[in-house]
């Protein structure tokens, strides 16, 4: 009896512990990390690889390049709809998820090399690039990278965030996905978690200063374009996927030209409203919106790059929007060509590496500690800021280029253009929220947290946050803004010598004010503490000059409760958005390509799971699905055949006990 109860015991622990691990027989480890509800799909970027695409394919291979992103982001809503399936079934993930996800990408990227090879030559190698992995989402950036800049001009002295930041908050040390729920509105799968933010007060000055030299271009040029307080969003991203509903598959804030969605031209863009104070301002400039995890469902919350794939919650109108285009540390600057465009920073960073990641976190008052990959805790008084300093180096020739990167680059950390690229002034872009430090401790219950909208699978990380530009300035506007910033002077239309403080922020076409460049003495030295225009661009000094964070020992600047509202900034309360894309739920592939209906050639086809994928509803369930205990693994009913021992044991004791009833009955 004794020997049997032992087996039991022993078999019944060897139970329990196999069930903690979560591991069932043949079930690998990417699908223990799925049935955790902690993964993502990492795929590599095809477009990064692309640096020279004949014009006449481009059209068609941008309309690729954005199946390839939808298929990526229907098959992470299908990961993240299925979780019992994942859980059940340890081939599941490949079988019915990342396989027929290989197989459709090797279609789409085969279509891209034939429309380049019709008429030029067919690029190599890049059927390697059809197979994606699952991973981890933790939260270091794919590719291992440090958060270097590669050359930009501004030194991410912020990758020794490990070892300065990572200090969570009290009460936030384990906290996990599962805690996120109940206060990110049944986001919790696909929401930021504690481990994104860190307290802006422990890390340490990081920003450099490059050393000016008898030729900088000194000055600053402001142009004001309100916040988006009219409330212009869309999923598209004309730059990256013209012509393609969806193609950000995240919402944008849009500031400036009225007419950007998917199917701008640019005779739109020329012949579009702006909300830029100056009228020869007709530029775009958006950002992935930001957004409360409060499960406030804005117009949305049922649509394609909204709700459907997870950017849920309440959109954040900016408090203030500064847009200042700087000089060069070693040179004068010269015009940019008309309809540039720029992208800053990369909205893949987090499967991709790090190596375009080029948004900065900070907070008012501390401004000389920027962030890369984590979201800040402000301290009381002090409102969140994400800057974007763009590319300030130009080939010369291009406005656009295959991978929209190639034709732009940043200057090297002494302000130098290299490789027969010229000077242009750099756009510093400054945005300024009043949110408060969520509560990390109760995972955002009490004050929730905040993220930037993303690419399904990138998981709202920080370091994915990103800005795009399209110069759309007129040419005389343009001279005035060279001649400006080269002559080491202060100028524009929102700045401190072209606007009043009081003046309220412009969200619709007005009429062009005064906007001749004014001198400003004070600055030709470069000493101005609200110049931004030295190249080395300290990001306390993004053109504002309400920014302290330049001081030796930053303090948290204290809101003014009844301050007149600043150029550029934020009404008292902001109207319902209006939601001008114009994708459907239901829409199907054929959206992107006409050439879509043989992209499933030996894969089970197309639509094999999209409608299960695009289910409206299925994120939220995924997600209360995804935190729930994981105790089916190992449990007693899935392991009944290694259950033999206790088997064997139970026999022991049951004739064990036969026989003392009968050696007592004997001794009678």
């Amino acid at each position: 009896m004794l020997g049997g109860g032992a087996l039991v015991a022993a078999n019944v622990y060897a139970t329990a512990t196999e069930s903690g691990s979560g591991q069932q027989p043949g079930q690998s480890q990417a699908d223990q990390v799925l049935a955790s509800g902690a993964a993502t799909i990492d795929c590599p970027d095809v477009g990064t690889k692309l640096t020279a695409v004949p014009d006449q394919a481009r059209a068609e291979v941008d309309k690729q390049l954005a199946l390839l992103d939808k298929q990526i982001a229907e098959a992470y809503q299908r990961l993240q709809n299925s979780a019992q399936a994942v859980q059940q079934d340890a081939g599941f993930a490949d079988n019915a998820i990342m396989n027929p996800l290989k197989d459709k990408r090797t279609a789409t990227i085969d279509r891209i090399a034939i429309a380049i090879g019709r008429v030029g030559e067919r690029p190599q190698g890049l059927e390697s690039l059809a197979a994606c992995t699952l991973r981890a989402t933790g939260n270091e950036a794919g590719g291992g990278e440090n958060g270097d800049q590669a050359g930009d001009g501004q030194d991410a002295g912020d990758a020794n965030q490990d070892e300065q930041g990572q200090d969570q908050g009290e009460g936030q040390d384990g906290q996990d996905q599962g805690d996120q729920q109940g206060g990110n509105g049944g986001q919790a799968a696909n929401a930021p978690v504690a481990e994104d933010f860190t307290d802006i007060t422990t890390v340490q000055p990081n920003v450099p200063k490059p050393q000016q030299q008898s030729n900088a271009s000194r000055g600053t040029f402001t142009t004001s374009c309100g916040v988006n307080a009219n409330g212009l969003f869309n999923s598209d991203n004309v730059i990256v996927a013209p012509g393609v509903t969806n193609g950000a598959h995240h919402f944008h804030d849009y500031v400036g030209n009225q007419a950007n969605d998917a199917f701008a031209s640019d005779e739109d863009l020329a012949n579009g409203d702006t909300t830029c104070v100056d009228q020869g301002d007709k530029s775009t400039y958006y950002w992935p919106v930001l957004r409360l995890q409060n499960g406030v469902q804005e117009q949305d919350a049922n649509a394609p790059g909204g709700g459907i794939e997870g950017n849920i919650g309440e959109i954040v109108t900016p408090k203030k929007v500064t847009l200042d285009f700087v000089g060069n540390p070693q040179s004068k600057v010269t015009e940019m060509p008309r309809l540039l465009r720029i992208i800053t920073g990369d909205a893949k960073a987090f499967v991709n590496g790090t190596a375009n990641a080029n948004a900065s976190w900070s907070c008012t008052g501390f401004e000389d500690r920027q962030l890369k990959d984590k979201y800040p805790l402000c301290p009381q008084g002090s409102d969140v800021v994400r800057t974007f300093k763009f590319q300030s180096c130009w080939d010369g020739r291009n406005i656009d280029s295959a991978n929209h990167r190639t034709h732009v680059a940043f200057a090297d950390a002494n302000g130098n253009c290299a490789n027969g690229f010229q000077a242009i002034p750099q756009l510093v872009q400054r945005i300024v929220y009043d949110v408060d430090a969520p509560s990390l401790n109760d995972g955002g219950r009490t004050v929730p947290l905040f993220a930037v909208d993303s690419f399904p699978e990138q998981v709202h990380k920080p370091v994915t946050d990103h800005g795009d530009f399209i110069n759309v300035f007129d040419e005389d506007l343009m001279g005035e803004m060279v001649d400006c910033i080269n002559a080491g002077r202060k100028c524009g239309v929102g700045g401190d010598a072209g606007a009043g403080a009081g003046e309220e922020p412009q969200d619709k076409p007005t009429e062009n004010p005064q906007d001749k460049p004014t001198e400003n003495p004070d600055d030709a030295s470069g000493e101005n503490g609200g110049n931004a225009g030295n190249g080395g661009n300290d990001e306390a000094d993004a053109g504002n000059g309400d920014n302290a964070g330049d001081k030796d020992t930053p303090e948290p600047a204290t809101k003014a409760p009844d301050a007149e509202p600043e150029v550029g900034s934020a009404p008292a309360s902001r109207p319902n958005p209006e939601v001008y894309a114009t994708p459907s739920p239901t829409q199907g592939d054929q959206d992107v390509s006409p050439a879509e209906g043989s992209d499933d050639s030996g894969s089970g086809g197309e639509g094999d799971y999209s409608d299960q994928a695009s289910d409206a509803g299925g994120n939220d369930q995924a997600a209360g699905a995804q935190t729930e205990p994981q105790g089916g693994s190992g449990s007693l009913a899935e392991t009944g055949t290694q259950l033999w021992p206790a088997a064997a044991g139970a026999v022991l004791v049951i004739s064990g006990f036969v026989l003392l009833r009968r050696m007592r009955r004997s001794s009678y």
